[in-house]
């Protein structure tokens, strides 16, 4: 049997985050069937996004604790059970549990753990392999999220139109085979487990160099702008939008990923050429025209247009940020990667919850919602502006 090298250890991470992309993105397809099928408000809905990256976050600070010392490998091939027995879950609780909630509560949290340790985890182990290219390379790995979500969305709606909606659960039975056989793939590739010198690095330490506590600021926003649309996108189009469910799916949270993905390709060729900040400058700037014009203009079409520009801007946030934390903070532990995903999820969490609850305010009216997102990449523009004014006083 061939060897297994550092090209296949690449080649599961990539397959891991779209493990990862399967399990933010799949719920979100489903969430005007399930109100209509289990009766589930626009609150409660909000609800699993909220508990989705809450549980990440939690795990994110956990693994920060007890990766260095299970190891790597072993986290990795857990996160993927854990995924695979959240998928297999939410096909089977919601039609045997009387309370469908919490039918569909128990496996969304049990997937998020291995949602949750993927995040934390595939970044590094990408960053430890002997490659020339490593921002390339992380930037590439970032683009597959995009990748899964896109393959998630078109997988969907494309057995949606074939099989109807009603049959979901054969599909979620799919994700979980999907995520298991990657588990496995995971034993069996080479991977280089953090140094001793790496897991003793404290938080406080962490939190002492000034540009970290930008980073976070960065991250969250990063997050709350990228999930405010995507979680959301679905819903918009079909009930804010009136278009139908496949040409919505399609059109809005399809084409945000696959523009996002782009951008993350786009981004790893200029990362060496062009200043990373001035970048997410003005990606950011982009980021407050997609969503003026997704949530403002009369025209579904226009709208739409705004949606997909949306994932075009956030693309370079999220990796961007990861890749002048690392440039600034060269031999990052585990314990940077764990601070910078909770950053994020708690951005993750923050976005899509804020705006469902505004939304539900207006009597579920997701426009008047959307558009207060605006508020996140204002933010990032004026953390970028506040690191280049300190970076100007240590000169």
């Amino acid at each position: 049997m061939k060897k297994f090298n550092f090209k296949h250890t690449i080649l599961a991470c990539f397959i891991g985050y779209t493990v990862q992309a399967i399990v933010c993105n799949f719920a979100p397809l489903l969430f005007v069937g399930w109100e209509n099928e289990f009766n589930i408000s626009m609150g409660q809905l909000t609800t699993l996004i909220t508990i989705t990256f809450f549980t990440q976050i939690v795990i994110d600070l956990a693994s920060a604790k007890f990766a260095d010392k299970i190891g790597y490998k072993k986290c990795l091939v857990i996160a993927h059970i854990s995924s695979s027995i959240g998928f297999a879950l939410l096909a089977i609780l919601p039609y045997v549990m009387n309370n469908s909630f919490l039918a569909l509560l128990i496996p969304i949290t049990i997937y998020s753990i291995g949602s949750g340790l993927l995040e934390v985890l595939v970044s590094p182990v990408v960053e430890s392999c002997p490659t020339d290219n490593k921002a390339g390379y992380m930037s590439l790995l970032h683009s597959f999220y995009c990748w899964g979500t896109v393959g998630t969305i078109l997988i969907s709606t494309l057995y949606f139109a074939f099989a109807g909606r009603d049959n979901w659960r054969y599909l979620a039975l799919a994700w979980a085979v999907y995520s298991l056989l990657n588990g496995i793939f995971f034993i069996f590739v080479p991977i280089i487990e953090p140094k001793e010198e790496s897991k003793n690095q404290k938080i406080s330490t962490i939190f002492k160099q000034k540009f970290f506590l930008i980073a976070i600021v960065l991250m969250v926003c990063s997050g709350a702008a990228e999930l405010a649309m995507s979680q959301w996108a679905s819903a918009f189009a079909e009930t804010g939008l009136n278009v139908s469910k496949t040409i919505g799916d399609l059109a809005g949270p399809m084409a945000f990923a696959v523009l996002m993905g782009t951008g993350r390709i786009i981004f790893s060729k200029l990362s060496s050429k062009f200043k990373i900040e001035n970048y997410l400058f003005l990606s950011s700037v982009l980021c407050i025209l997609s969503y003026l014009i997704a949530c403002l203009s009369p025209n579904a079409v226009v709208s739409l247009i705004g949606c997909a520009m949306c994932g075009l801007s956030v693309s370079a946030l999220w990796p961007g940020t990861i890749s002048i934390t690392t440039k600034a903070m060269p031999n990052a532990s585990t314990t940077v990667f764990a601070l910078l995903a909770v950053a994020g999820d708690i951005g993750c969490t923050t976005g899509p919850t804020v705006i469902g609850w505004i939304s539900d305010a207006f009597g579920g009216e997701l426009k008047k919602g959307l558009i207060f997102s605006i508020l996140f990449p204002i933010l990032i523009i004026l953390a970028l502006l506040a690191n280049k004014k300190q970076q100007r006083k240590s000169l």
